[in-house]
C-alpha cells in the first residue's frame, strides 16, 4: 500500500478511525510510564530536595504534554491534501516537469502540450526577453507567468556575454492581453521583451523542425530561403550575385564563417555571392546564426539540385507536353526558344530590350532565387517557361510562352502550378509585373480565382494576388502524372 492509499484508509465520513492493537500500544506505554516515574519518585523523593525536584519535574511533563497536544491538533489530524482538488495559488507550477528549486537552464526545448491541449478561450504566444545570467532569474520570471495563469510549452535558451535571450511558447486565458504579460515579465527582471501570435505549427520542438527544414533543403536548393525564413521567423532574405548582371561591381565578400551584426546576418552562398538575412524587429542571437549558417553549409555541401519529377499534359489538339523543374543546367534550351520568339514576346516579358534578354537566364534559372518550371515537347524543345521568384519578402510570378504555343493554355497551366507552389512556401502573395496590353497574363491571374489588386504606372501593370484568401491545390510535378488540358481557346 502506497502512503496516499494509507492516507485515504485513516479517515471515515471525516473521523479518525481507531484499532484495538494501538490502544494495547498505548496502555503498555503508559503502564512503563508509571513504573518508571514511580523508580524515579523514590529515587528522588528521599533526597534533601527531593520535594521541589518533584514538582519541577510535573511542570516540565505537564508543558511538554500541552505543547505536544497542541501540535498533534495542528498537524497530526490535518485532511490529507488530494490532487483532484485545485492547489493554492503559491503552488501553481509551469506545464512539464515539476519545477526545480534551482535556476538550472535546459539546453534542448522542452515539450509540452499538443495542439488537441489548446481550447478555444486559449491563446498561444512566441514570447522573447533577455534576463540576467544568474541564479533565480529564470524562476522568477516562471513565477511570474504562472501567477497569471499561463502555461510555458516550451523553453530555448539563447546564452549572451552580458546575458541570456529566454525564448518561450506560452498559453495563457484567451482574456489576458499580451500587454498584461509583457508587464509581468518586465517586473520579474525580463528586458527587450517581444511577443507574437503563434499557432499550432509552432508547437513542434525545435529539433524536428531544424531537421525537418534540412530534408527540404536537401531536397531542393530553391528552399534554402525559405527555409531561413521559417527558421528565423518574419525576415527579409536576398540573394545577391558574385558577379551581378550588366557588370559592375558586385557585393563585398564575406568570410567563411559569415558576419553577424545585431539585426543582419550576411552568409558566403555557395556559388560565391552573398545571401543577407535581415529582421529589424528583432536582433539575431548567436544560436540563431549558427542555425542559419549550418543550412547554407549543408546546401554548399550537396551543391546544385532539384526535384526530378513531371508531369505530362496533353492539349487540347492532342499533342502532350511535359512539365518539369529545371534550373541553369537548360539554359541553352531557354536560349533557343529566346531566339525563336518575337521581339514583341521578349518585350512583353522582360520589359527592356531584347538583346539583353539572355542575359538574365543564368539568374532566373538558378535554384537560390527561386523555382522554375519549364514546358517541353516531346522531342526536349523547351516551348513556355514560368518563374516563381524570391524578391526579398515578396514573391513575383512570370511567364514566357513561344508564340507558336500561345493560347494553348501553357502559360495558365504553368502559372497555377506557381501559384501552388507559393501556397505551399506560405507565401501571403504573388505579383507580376506587366503591360496593360498582355492580355493573355491578365487573363491568366484572373484565371487563378483569387483576389487581385491592380496598379498602373508609367504603362506598367503590376497585378497581386492575395494566396490568403483561398486555398490553392497543390499541382507541384513533384511525381510523374498525366493530365488534360482544357478546351481550346485558353489564353497564357
Amino acid at each position: 500500500m502506497t502512503p496516499e492509499m494509507a492516507d485515504v484508509t485513516r479517515t471515515k465520513h471525516g473521523r479518525p478511525v481507531h484499532h484495538w492493537r494501538r490502544d494495547v500500544v498505548e496502555l503498555a506505554a503508559l503502564f512503563t510510564a508509571v513504573a518508571v516515574a514511580d523508580g524515579v519518585a523514590n529515587l528522588i523523593g528521599h533526597g534533601p530536595d527531593g520535594p521541589a525536584l518533584l514538582v519541577i519535574s510535573a511542570i516540565v511533563l505537564a508543558a511538554t504534554a500541552g505543547f505536544h497536544v497542541w501540535w498533534a491538533r495542528r498537524h497530526g489530524h490535518a485532511p490529507p491534501v488530494s490532487d483532484t482538488g485545485a492547489r493554492p495559488a503559491a503552488e501553481t507550477r509551469p506545464a512539464g516537469p515539476a519545477a526545480q528549486p534551482t535556476d538550472e537552464r535546459p539546453t534542448t526545448e522542452r515539450p509540452g502540450a499538443t495542439a488537441d491541449g489548446v481550447t478555444g478561450t486559449d491563446t498561444l504566444w512566441r514570447m522573447r526577453t533577455t534576463v540576467k545570467d544568474e541564479p533565480g532569474s529564470l524562476a522568477a520570471l516562471c513565477t511570474a507567468l504562472a501567477e497569471r495563469r499561463v502555461d510555458i510549452l516550451s523553453l530555448q535558451t539563447h546564452p549572451l556575454a552580458d546575458g541570456t535571450v529566454d525564448e518561450f511558447l506560452l498559453r495563457g486565458p484567451g482574456a489576458l492581453p499580451s500587454a498584461e504579460i509583457t508587464r509581468a515579465v518586465a517586473l520579474a527582471g525580463g528586458t527587450s521583451t517581444w511577443m507574437e501570435r503563434a499557432d499550432a505549427h509552432d508547437l513542434v520542438d525545435a529539433p524536428t523542425r531544424v531537421l525537418g527544414l534540412a530534408a527540404r533543403t536537401a531536397l531542393d536548393a530553391a528552399e534554402l530561403p525559405l527555409a531561413l525564413r521559417q527558421l528565423l521567423g518574419r525576415c527579409t532574405i536576398r540573394s545577391l550575385p558574385g558577379r551581378p548582371v550588366g557588370g559592375g561591381r558586385g557585393p563585398e565578400p564575406v568570410p567563411v564563417e559569415g558576419v553577424l551584426e545585431d539585426t543582419v546576418m550576411r552568409l558566403r552562398a555557395p556559388e560565391g555571392g552573398v545571401l543577407t538575412v535581415e529582421r529589424p524587429y528583432l536582433p539575431f542571437t548567436p544560436t540563431e546564426f549558427a542555425r542559419a549558417r549550418a543550412l547554407v553549409e549543408l546546401d554548399s555541401r550537396l551543391g546544385p539540385r532539384i526535384p526530378r519529377g513531371h508531369d505530362v499534359l496533353t492539349l487540347p489538339e492532342g499533342d502532350d507536353i511535359t512539365v518539369r523543374r529545371v534550373d541553369t543546367g537548360d539554359q541553352a534550351a531557354a536560349k533557343a526558344m529566346h531566339e525563336r520568339c518575337s521581339t514583341r514576346t521578349l518585350g512583353m516579358r522582360y520589359h527592356g530590350p531584347v538583346g539583353d534578354t539572355d542575359r538574365y537566364l543564368n539568374h532566373l534559372l538558378s535554384p537560390r532565387f527561386g523555382r522554375t518550371l519549364a514546358a517541353q515537347t516531346t522531342s526536349g524543345r523547351i516551348v513556355g517557361l514560368g518563374h516563381l521568384l524570391w524578391d526579398g519578402d515578396e514573391t513575383e510570378v512570370a511567364l514566357l510562352v513561344e508564340d507558336d504555343w500561345q493560347r494553348r493554355g501553357i502559360g495558365t497551366e504553368l502559372l497555377g502550378r506557381l501559384v501552388a507552389m507559393a501556397v505551399e512556401a506560405g507565401c501571403e502573395s504573388v505579383y507580376a509585373v506587366t503591360q496593360a496590353s498582355n492580355t493573355g497574363m491578365v487573363a491568366a491571374m484572373r484565371g487563378l480565382g483569387l483576389p487581385l489588386d491592380y496598379q498602373v504606372e508609367e504603362g506598367t501593370l503590376v497585378i497581386t494576388a492575395r494566396l490568403d484568401a483561398a486555398p490553392v491545390a497543390s499541382r507541384s510535378p513533384y511525381g510523374p502524372s498525366r493530365e488534360r488540358l482544357g478546351a481550346p481557346g485558353r489564353r497564357d
